[in-house]
């Protein structure tokens, strides 16, 4: 008896559906391509030829040309290759990163439960508010917040138990990701304030902890879904041969992870790639990312297509290879996370 659950392909199909499952996938298929088919022959093309209006074969509609790709590699080859490293070395720490705390506060969320006291937060969001209010007003930035924490701190051993209501796991995971729907426009300014107190404008230092930052309420929502579908019994098992918490979670949940892992990880990655808006604000000469570089083509002379085509697809070609070489772990991570979700 044929199970009903078995995967059917194409070639399953009678010849009638075949031919009209064939027909949506390449017309699909021809959606998709042709903007990168776009890209790469607009590479090829002069000035004059891309202003004239759409010609779409080469050696047929027009003659290809390496002047774009020569411009780019050899006349601009410092100002190409020193953004493309920026952009490679800002999106891996910072998705590494993300990933290293991101990963452990999903953990924690899901095995541990959390009770924090509504009163105590108020508490703590009032000092800093006070320390900021004392930053404005002249106080050293060292000393507001030295101050406004020893305060914290003797307000919540004094009052902090007579708080009696409290959030759980679920409130503070909600609260993770709602920070990633506020718009980075809104605290970019407070952003740039603080690393130019701290004299890290226009480094990669920055650019590695804002988008670490950014990209971590999404760590915590896929991973917190991902650990949840694990087994709980190879952890109690774990606990009853004696292995202690960090050990449990390094030893047996990190391992069944990977997966998991891997797919967040590309995300956070291409998050972080393609990121613009702060790269615009934090950085501008040494730490300038290609997103910069290639919206820079857009001078005064004109968007100048045919090198941020050339730009775009050195861009992708990380992205996409990584991609391919994981699609099988990508694949399993994010349909496990789909099925518990």
């Amino acid at each position: 008896m044929p199970n009903p659950l078995r995967r059917r392909s194409v070639t399953d199909l009678p010849p009638l559906g075949k031919l009209v499952a064939y027909l949506i996938l390449g017309s699909w298929a021809l959606v998709v391509l042709f903007p990168l088919y776009w890209l790469a022959i607009t590479s090829f093309k002069l000035p004059i030829q891309v202003n004239a209006g759409p010609v779409y074969i080469p050696f047929v509609d027009f003659r290809p040309s390496l002047d774009a790709w020569r411009y780019i590699f050899v006349d601009l080859r410092s100002d190409t290759l020193r953004p493309y490293m920026n952009t490679v070395v800002v999106a891996l720490g910072s998705s590494t990163l993300a990933l290293l705390l991101g990963s452990a506060a999903a953990y924690a969320l899901i095995r541990f439960p959390y009770r924090p006291r509504v009163g105590v937060i108020a508490l703590f969001a009032g000092c800093l508010l006070v320390a900021a209010l004392a930053v404005a007003l002249g106080v050293p930035p060292v000393l507001a917040v030295v101050v406004a924490g020893g305060c914290f701190a003797v307000l919540a051993g004094a009052v902090g138990s007579r708080f009696t209501r409290t959030l759980s796991n679920r409130d503070i995971a909600f609260w993770m990701i709602s920070q990633r729907i506020l718009p980075p426009v809104a605290v970019v300014i407070p952003i740039y304030v603080l690393f130019q107190h701290l004299g890290l404008l226009d480094t990669r230092t920055a650019l590695v902890i804002t988008y670490a930052a950014t990209n971590l309420p999404i760590v915590v929502w896929l991973m917190r879904d991902y650990f949840d579908t694990l087994p709980w019994e190879l952890e109690e098992a774990a606990v009853v041969d004696g292995a202690s918490a960090f050990r449990v979670f390094r030893s047996v949940t990190l391992p069944l992870s990977v997966p998991g892992l891997v797919a967040t990880f590309l995300i956070v990655f291409v998050f972080a790639w393609n990121e613009y808006l702060l790269a615009l604000f934090l950085s501008s000469a040494d730490a300038q990312t290609m997103p910069l570089t290639v919206a820079a083509q857009n001078a005064t002379r004109g968007p100048q297509w045919w090198y941020m085509s050339v730009l775009i697809q050195i861009m992708i070609v990380p992205v996409v290879a990584l991609a391919i070489a994981l699609e099988r772990v990508i694949s399993r991570g994010l349909l496990v996370g789909a099925v518990k979700g």
